[in-house]
C-alpha cells in the first residue's frame, strides 16, 4: 500500500517526465491516452485518485513546446470530461433507485433520494461548476446528482460549462505559465502546490462539518 502511494505521487508530482516518455513513444496516441485518463477520472467512481489539475497544466506547458496541440488537447479534454460526468450521472441515475428500492443499505433511502433531488434541483448547477475545480468531489458530484435525479438538460448545462472552464483554466495556465523558467526550473514545486491548493476547499468544508455537527 505505502509503496502505492509513494508510484501515485510520484506520477502526480513528476508528470512531465512521464508525458515526455508517453509523446516519445507513443506520438499522437497520446491524445487518446490523456482522453482516458480524463474520462477515467471524471466519469468512473472507483478512480478519483487519478491526476486532473496537474495532468492539465502539465499538457498545457507541453502544448507550448510544440508537443502537443493546444486546440486538439482542449477540445478533446473537455469532450472527455463532459462525456465522464455524463456517464457518471447515467451509471448515478440508474443505479440510486434500485439500491434505494431493496432497501439493504441504510444510508440509501427513498427518503434521502428525495432530498438529494429537491437540493440539486436548486444548488445543483453552482454545485456542478464548483466541482470541477476540486479534486475527488468533481468525481462523485455527478453520480449524486444521477443519484438524486436532477434534471439532466439543466445537469448538462452546467456540465458542459464547468468542464469547459475547468479544461481551458489550466491547460492554458500551463500554455502561458508552465515554461516560465522560474516555474520551469521548480516545475515539482509548482506541481505540488497546485495539488495542495485544489484540496484545500475539500479541506475547508470537511473542517466545516465536523465544526457544524460539533
Amino acid at each position: 500500500m505505502i509503496e502505492f502511494i509513494a508510484q501515485y505521487f510520484d506520477l502526480l508530482v513528476h508528470f512531465d517526465r512521464h508525458l515526455d516518455l508517453i509523446i516519445q513513444n507513443y506520438g499522437f496516441w497520446t491524445y487518446f491516452i490523456l482522453f482516458l485518463i480524463i474520462f477515467c477520472e471524471t466519469g468512473l467512481v472507483v478512480t478519483p485518485f487519478l491526476p486532473g489539475d496537474s495532468l492539465l497544466f502539465v499538457t498545457g506547458t507541453f502544448a507550448a513546446r510544440g508537443s502537443l496541440d493546444a486546440l486538439w488537447l482542449s477540445a478533446l479534454l473537455s469532450i472527455a470530461g463532459i462525456a465522464g460526468n455524463t456517464v457518471n450521472y447515467w451509471v448515478g441515475y440508474q443505479l440510486g433507485p434500485k439500491v434505494a428500492a431493496r432497501k439493504k443499505i441504510r444510508w440509501v433511502k427513498q427518503e434521502y433520494l428525495d432530498r438529494t433531488h429537491r437540493f440539486y434541483e436548486k444548488y445543483g448547477g453552482k454545485t456542478i461548476v464548483i466541482a470541477r475545480f476540486v479534486p475527488i468531489i468533481r468525481t462523485f458530484a455527478p453520480f449524486v446528482a444521477g443519484v438524486g435525479s436532477m434534471t439532466y438538460g439543466r445537469f448538462q448545462f452546467y456540465n458542459v460549462i464547468g468542464c469547459v472552464a475547468w479544461i481551458l483554466t489550466f491547460v492554458i495556465g500551463g500554455y502561458y505559465f508552465g515554461n516560465i523558467p522560474v516555474v520551469k526550473e521548480n516545475f515539482t514545486f509548482v506541481i505540488i502546490a497546485i495539488i495542495i491548493l485544489s484540496l484545500i476547499p475539500t479541506v475547508v468544508e470537511v473542517i466545516r462539518a465536523r465544526n457544524y455537527r460539533a
